[in-house]
């Protein structure tokens, strides 16, 4: 039936359609890119306008009308909604759900952009005794001082919750006492302090990076290749610097929770005002905060995470990925997604330069670079003079490890104690052990939701399943044999154990995603590594990206055989990413870097190839087998999995989708299974997979638009969780 004005409207549910509604009753039609409450089913959902329409497929009987209006202008620009439309297209995903994964919480659940700040004014009279006070209630004291020294402004509540928790009481008690009063102010967008700082000379590979940059009019991919070390971020910064001196703004996208700060500080120091952050760690008001800022332009530099790609800019003029190789930028649940591809599209759509920063880049943007998209700008040297760390083998079929600790590596370790440098062990494994296992008849302790083993975590008594989050008491006695379990293998908190008795002397500190649970841990941490205090650094791949530590002269890695002999087509290319990312923290000031490598297969071919040629070699021979084998970049992949917890209701969904591809006929599509996936079970589901590939992604992308609908309209299908994931990273 025909309409004059029809409202579709995308809401965050699982179904990849857009929904119409008439507009709000006795209010103005709200725009495209604006927010509505919607009714949808027995609820109210906030929903967003995409289109306006003058006729809906449905009968005006059906048609629900919105209840309101959220927003009388446009959340999102046109811009905004065709980066969100690409994804939920690419990636065969709902459109909805998108809309959903690229707003704040605070905005996807109906609040205004703009909202009343809460403040606490200082009332404090001149008689008033503190001292007294501080005795009676030190909580009361310690928020008077924290207010007197931002006084006379107000501090508001968000301020509060960052630096003294659990303030509310005290300060309702001294507003009873009339020493302070609560006050509302509209949340207000200060414009960001402008001032140019000098940075240091750059050097020649340096400036013809930036020369190159700058010279782009419009559009261009740039891969800054350099080793670690070699000041990439100093080129971003020159970059930064050209495009507000243009008055346009700047996205900067890091892998790492860990790394915003850093460089969120680095940035501050050299720009002269404090850049916008959008990561995960922030409250949901800060968040929100940071993403109304950045898209009312008045936070013209914006540094996040995965997410902060989706982010309104309308004066972006920059797009920065920096550490482009690292997996951290692939989503792996729900909206499956790459931030560093959308990036690309982000910045080509917006006709403004990309660059992709990495001193190991992956395979797929190496070959993007061989076929002239994307421009490779190498910084071969480190610079201000630094060396290059010398990387030895330690052979452990030779040489006794205890705790997982060679002697060679041992003997390192006091030389540099003795010198006053600082080392760093890597071990890509938390916990004290992988495995608890009977010394009588080798029964292994494993979760009883997943086909995993649990991992010894000694410090708290227990074992923890990684997979499902399953925790319980350690066994100290076999169930099967009443012979005694033993932890095997190693983790982090193993080799602080064993450090600690070894090197009672040294400030040992080990980081890892269990030892930096509480809020501001991983900040103090890295401040503690970087003055050199922490004379022995332990820790996982949170340690191996972007860090620079002074003093580190020695990284010893633990365990590198780990992707020796992995599965996967991607391990050699993952393995030699991980090491030499972890190698190049060390020796990046004056005093030269030593890498021990310990491995039980010195012979390995990896290792020669590595050691002779570095990754590039590594990445070249790597390209050459994946030609060959016809895996990605030459390739491309989409991953259709299911779980269920009866496997032949996952197995059954997988079925039905390979007897739709197959009846397609594709010639250039391969349907490869169902078959069990790595972890077969985990959280008490079964779980399975079905890979498509082929060399054309134009045939991939048709073959998954025609199987979506028929998942969805599937009774079969139904049964079992199944979600699509095009270019997955990870497969085995």
């Amino acid at each position: 039936m025909t309409h004059s004005k029809i409202l579709r409207v995308a809401v965050d549910v699982p179904l990849s359609r857009l929904f119409d509604y008439l507009p709000p009753a006795n209010a103005p039609l709200p725009p495209v890119g604006a927010r509505v409450r919607v009714p949808f089913g027995r609820r109210r959902l906030t929903g967003l306008v995409v289109e306006h329409a003058a006729r809906s497929e449905l009968p005006s009987a059906k048609l629900k009308r919105a209840d309101a209006g959220l927003d009388d202008a446009a959340l999102l620009s046109a811009d905004d909604l065709s980066l969100l439309s690409f994804a939920s297209d690419y990636y065969h995903h709902p459109l909805g759900e998108v809309v959903a994964a690229a707003l704040p919480l605070a905005l996807r659940t109906g609040r205004p952009l703009y909202s009343a700040s809460e403040q606490i004014v200082l009332t404090l009279g001149p008689d008033t005794d503190l001292d007294a006070l501080a005795r009676r209630a030190p909580r009361q004291a310690a928020l008077l001082a924290l207010l007197t020294e931002q006084a006379p402004a107000p501090v508001d509540a968000d301020t509060l919750n960052r630096l003294l928790a659990g303030w509310r009481r005290p300060a309702q008690a001294l507003r009873d006492k009339g020493l302070v009063r609560f006050e509302t102010a509209p949340a207000e967008d200060r414009p960001d302090r402008v001032q140019t700082i000098a940075g240091p000379d750059l050097n020649a590979d340096q400036a013809a990076a930036v020369d190159a940059v700058r010279g782009t009019d419009g559009f261009g991919a740039f891969v800054l290749d350099g080793v670690t070390g070699s000041g990439k971020t100093e080129v971003y910064l020159r970059l930064i610097e050209t495009a507000l001196n243009a008055d346009r703004q700047v996205l900067v996208l890091v892998p790492e929770i860990g790394l915003t700060p850093q460089l969120v500080s680095r940035f501050e120091k050299r720009l002269g005002f404090k850049p916008a952050a959008l990561h995960s760690s922030l409250s949901d008001s800060e968040r929100h905060t940071a993403w109304r800022r950045a898209r009312n332009a008045t936070a013209r530099l914006l540094v996040g995470t995965r997410s902060a790609v989706f982010t309104p800019m309308p004066k972006l003029g920059l797009v920065i990925v920096d550490e482009e190789h690292d997996h951290s930028f692939k989503q792996q649940e729900s909206l499956r997604y790459s931030a560093r591809d959308l990036a690309v599209i982000r910045a080509k759509r917006r006709n403004v330069p990309v660059v992709l920063g990495s001193a190991t880049p992956t395979l797929e943007v190496l070959r993007q670079c061989e076929e002239g998209h994307y421009r490779r700008l190498r910084l071969p040297t480190r610079a201000g003079g630094a060396q290059p760390p010398s990387l030895r083998l330690v052979d452990l079929s030779r040489q006794v490890a205890t705790d997982g600790i060679s002697e060679p590596l041992c003997r390192a370790i006091e030389t540099q104690l003795e010198s006053g440098g600082q080392t760093l062990l890597f071990l890509n494994r938390r916990g004290y052990a992988p495995t608890l296992i009977c010394s009588n008849c080798g029964f292994v302790a494993e979760c009883h939701r997943c086909d995993a083993r649990m991992t010894v975590h000694a410090r708290h008594n227990e074992l923890r399943c990684h997979h499902c989050g399953a925790r319980r008491p350690i066994d100290t006695q076999c169930p099967k044999c009443t012979g005694t379990m033993r932890p095997l293998g190693e983790g982090t908190e193993r080799l602080e154990q064993r450090l600690a008795e070894r090197f009672p002397d040294a400030r040992t500190l080990r980081i890892d995603s269990d030892s930096m649970q509480k809020k501001g841990a991983m900040e103090t941490a890295l401040a503690e590594a970087r003055s050199g205090r922490a004379n022995i650094l332990v820790g996982t791949q949170m340690l191996s990206k972007g860090h620079h530590f002074p003093a580190l002269s020695l990284v010893g890695i633990v365990n590198a055989d780990q992707g020796l002999f992995g599965s996967d087509f991607r391990s050699a290319e993952r393995l030699a990413q991980s090491i030499v990312q972890v190698a190049g923290r060390a020796g990046r000031e004056q005093k030269p870097g030593t890498v021990l490598i310990q491995t039980a297969f010195p012979e390995h071919p990896f290792w020669a190839r590595l050691l002779e040629a570095g990754y590039p070699g590594i990445a070249k021979d790597a390209l050459a087998e994946r030609r060959l084998a016809g895996w990605p970049p030459y390739t491309r992949l989409a991953l259709l999995r299911a779980s269920a917890h009866r496997r032949q209701d996952a197995a059954a969904c997988l079925e039905f989708a390979r007897a739709h591809l197959t009846e397609l006929r594709y010639e250039e599509l391969r349907v490869l299974g169902p078959v069990d996936a790595p972890l077969a079970r985990k959280a008490g589901r079964y779980r399975l997979q079905l890979l498509l590939q082929s060399t054309r992604r134009n045939v991939l992308h048709a073959a998954l638009s025609s199987l979506e609908p028929r998942l969805a309209e599937s009774k079969t299908a139904r049964r079992a969780r199944w979600s699509i994931d095009v270019d997955p990273i990870q497969l085995f």
